[in-house]
């Protein structure tokens, strides 16, 4: 019997000590995320364009047929619209936190929301 009540009481403390690391992960997570300034697109492993969190706008990416519309509004950014057959890519919601992305497989097209200063554009 008393062994039983041990083993209880070290399993409530294990449990115990996860739950406030799970906590303090969270905690962290939240306390330590920053907005991003702009959303980079990639395509196919080739980065495209650059835009700016501050500037609302809709942008279509993609070619040969598959698109995602990118739609940026008040310093969020969204896929309103894709051709992938799942439309998963819509589903993401809104990104806006250093770091976030959108990524539509199908289109092989990934959307990054990065911060800091403007980055460089090759033409």
């Amino acid at each position: 019997m008393i062994s039983f009540i041990k083993k209880r009481k070290f399993d409530f403390i294990l449990i115990g000590s996860l739950v406030i690391l799970a906590l303090t992960f969270v905690i962290c997570f939240y306390a330590f995320k920053s907005e991003g300034s702009y959303v980079t697109v990639t395509v196919n492993k080739v980065k495209k364009e650059t835009y700016k969190l501050s500037v609302d706008g809709e942008y279509m990416i993609g070619n040969d047929g598959k698109y995602n519309l990118l739609v940026i509004k008040d310093g969020s950014a969204y896929i309103r619209e894709a051709s992938c057959p799942d439309k998963l890519c819509v589903h993401q919601g809104k990104i806006k936190n250093n770091g976030e992305q959108l990524i539509c497989l199908p289109n092989k097209t990934i959307i990054t929301v990065t911060s800091g200063a403007e980055p460089e554009t090759d033409f």
